[in-house]
Order: structure tokens, then C-alpha cells, then sequence
């Protein structure tokens, strides 16, 4: 078996999941990686997306909606906004979180009139919260924009 790493995912609200795994794929503001031990040390913030955890009892996912990975050789930290095992996941959590980015996204719009920058990100936030309800096999609805 693969070298194995501690895997820690919390929320604020609680800790989401603790356990020894030989790979972590991140979704990064820059693109997906894959950590696994010995990795160099890095920090990188989360978009929305899920993570993917291979462990002793299989591969697991977690659906995060942003916040931080800390990467060291021993193992891999999540400090997520919100986060979910995907058997937790439900149409209306999805639905929520689809509604609070499209709100963002309209406030920022309003804020922002209409400049590349906020409105930019806000739109990318909805998108990405669209991606992972898709990717979870729930259906996101299409906000009015």
C-alpha cells in the first residue's frame, strides 16, 4: 500500500473528518492537485468542489465550498467554509448554496457596477457551486440573473 498521511477536514461548525489517507485531490483556486506524503510544503486556498480522499477503506468525498488546504510531508489540513461528506449532501443544501452565491454575485454586480474584479469572482463562485452540484450527481438550479 501507498505511503499513508493524516487527513484532517474541518468547518467551523465541527470537525468533518479525521483518518489516514494515501492521496487528497484538492480543488485549488488554481487548479485541482493531488497531495500525498512527503509532499512539499504548501498552502492554497479552495474553490468550490469536491475532495477527493483515498484512504485504508476506500476513496471518500467531501464536498467543500472554499477556505484553505495546508499540505506538509505528514499530511493534509482542510480549514473549509462549509463542508459536507457527499452521502450528507442534499438537493436543498445545494439549493442554498447555489442561492447565497447567486446573491453575491447580485450584490456585487450592484456594488461594483458592473467592473471586471468582484462581479468577475462572484460570477466564478455561482459557476463553480453549479459545477460541484453537477458533479455530485444533483441538479442546480439555473438562478435568475
Amino acid at each position: 500500500m501507498a505511503d499513508m498521511m493524516q487527513f484532517d477536514l474541518v468547518s467551523p461548525e465541527r470537525r468533518v473528518a479525521s483518518y489516514r489517507a494515501s492521496a487528497v485531490k484538492i480543488p485549488g483556486v488554481e487548479g485541482d492537485l493531488t497531495a500525498m506524503a512527503n509532499h512539499v510544503p504548501l498552502i492554497t486556498t479552495l474553490r468550490p468542489g469536491v475532495l477527493h480522499v483515498e484512504g485504508e477503506q476506500g476513496t471518500d468525498e467531501y464536498v467543500v465550498t472554499g477556505g484553505f488546504a495546508q499540505i506538509t510531508p505528514e499530511g493534509v489540513s482542510v480549514l473549509a467554509e462549509e463542508s459536507y461528506h457527499r452521502d450528507e449532501m442534499s438537493q436543498e443544501i445545494l439549493d442554498r448554496m447555489i442561492d447565497e452565491a447567486a446573491e453575491k454575485q447580485r450584490q456585487s454586480i450592484e456594488a461594483s457596477h458592473n467592473q471586471p474584479g468582484p462581479t468577475d469572482d462572484a460570477a466564478k463562485l455561482l459557476s463553480d457551486m453549479m459545477a460541484m452540484g453537477s458533479h455530485i450527481g444533483l441538479s442546480p438550479k439555473q438562478p435568475n440573473l
